[in-house]
């Protein structure tokens, strides 16, 4: 296959540091979380010690100052084994970034160096039982008080990381009215009182993985909570998403090659009227499609890791390659399940929890059709 050109040899002594820790410390337990429904809180202190919270975050915040490569390769690694329990993602490379980016200082000092050695585990709640991919639809509210403080109320539904979280971004009208420009950022921690976690989600897959209710009747949030200032929370969730949905392409695509890899040795293996299924000239050119699309897929994700590194990657490029990676994950998925036969649709094979793990790819992140709309804007032609 195409030699990758876009780690260098740092970056590939880093993933094989990954391999160990997904191995020793992740393996062993994943699928007793799949039945309990969250991976133990100790996982997040073990990845603090062994640096691979916050990595890109600069030294004097507990970070490694790493460029985002290293970032990529965990979500690689982590989607290649399909232990989709795992936050640290949405943790180190969404609820950490936006603290660095928007926070004072005295928000940096307060909480990234919890966040970096998993002190303190971070979530951001934008979802709503009501408003899902359209942002402006929020009815969650942070109304402002007479001394400075908001009052939130609202909830919020399908939270990564609700159940474990002590520190979330919420998404909230501090001035209902002013539609999008009405929307601010408030930093909302464990114990304030009026702030509640609900029943955790049981979902279709990526059962491991904690994703919870959460609800704010009267929070009392202070003042210095505020994240970018009042009414910059629209502005700040669209400067951040292009890094956000190319992470969903960067899992799409290493686990879609995963399930090629489970496959082909599955097929060769497996014999079927009295020679391996691989010796089928339908299983071959299925895998032989199948890899191509995935190599294809690759090589674009690559250039997008290579613009967002320096920050150059563009909103509709990044959707892009979000609905494109997510759509070609469940099709991957599909087909294999398919040359798995029976087995494919056993919980105990790694083909079947990627298979339901897979679905939820062209949801999260704002739907696939969500990214249609972004690239067709882009090219010019307008909606209403």
């Amino acid at each position: 296959m195409n030699e990758r050109t876009l780690f260098n040899a740092d970056h590939e002594a880093f993933r094989d540091s990954i391999r160990w820790f997904l191995e020793t410390e992740i393996a062993p337990h994943h699928e007793a979380w799949e039945e309990q429904g969250y991976v133990d809180r100790a996982v997040w202190s073990k990845a603090g010690e062994n640096g691979f919270l916050c990595m890109t975050l600069p030294e004097a915040f507990g970070g490694s100052e790493a460029d985002k490569l290293y970032s990529v390769v965990q979500m690689e690694e982590i989607a290649r084994t399909g232990f989709t329990g795992i936050g640290f993602g949405l943790h180190s490379e969404i609820v950490a970034p936006y603290i660095l980016h928007y926070g004072t200082e005295a928000q940096k000092q307060k909480y990234l160096p919890k966040l970096a050695t998993g002190e303190m585990v971070g979530a951001i709640a934008m979802s709503e039982p009501a408003a899902g991919s359209d942002l402006q639809g929020v009815k969650s509210t942070a109304i402002k008080q007479a001394d400075g403080s908001y009052l939130l109320n609202g909830s919020k539904t399908f939270i990564t990381n609700g159940w474990h979280a002590d520190l979330v971004i919420v998404v909230a009208k501090t001035d209902p009215s002013a539609g999008a420009k009405g929307t601010s950022l408030l930093l909302v921690e464990r114990g304030m009182p009026g702030f509640e976690k609900g029943k955790r989600l049981k979902k279709l897959g990526m059962k491991a993985q904690d994703t919870s209710e959460l609800f704010f009747d009267n929070v009392k949030v202070p003042a210095g909570n505020l994240l970018g200032g009042e009414g910059k929370g629209f502005i700040c969730l669209m400067e951040q998403l292009p890094w956000e949905r190319l992470q969903i392409a960067i899992g799409a695509v290493a686990a879609a090659q995963a399930a090629i890899d489970w496959t082909v040795e599955y097929t060769k293996d497996r014999k079927v009227f009295g020679q391996a299924v691989a010796a089928f000239q339908n299983t071959r050119y299925k895998l032989a499609e199948l890899q191509t699309e995935v190599q294809v897929a690759r090589v674009f994700v690559d250039k997008c890791c290579e613009l967002v590194n320096v920050d150059k990657l563009d909103t509709a490029t990044a959707s892009m390659a979000k609905y494109w990676c997510s759509d070609l994950q469940c099709k991957v998925m599909d087909e294999c399940v398919q040359l798995f036969g029976g087995y494919g649709y056993m919980w105990e094979y790694p083909i079947t929890r990627a298979y339901a793990d897979a679905r939820v790819q062209r949801i999260y992140g704002g739907t696939n059709e969500i990214m249609k709309e972004v690239i067709s804007r882009a090219m010019g032609l307008g909606g209403r």
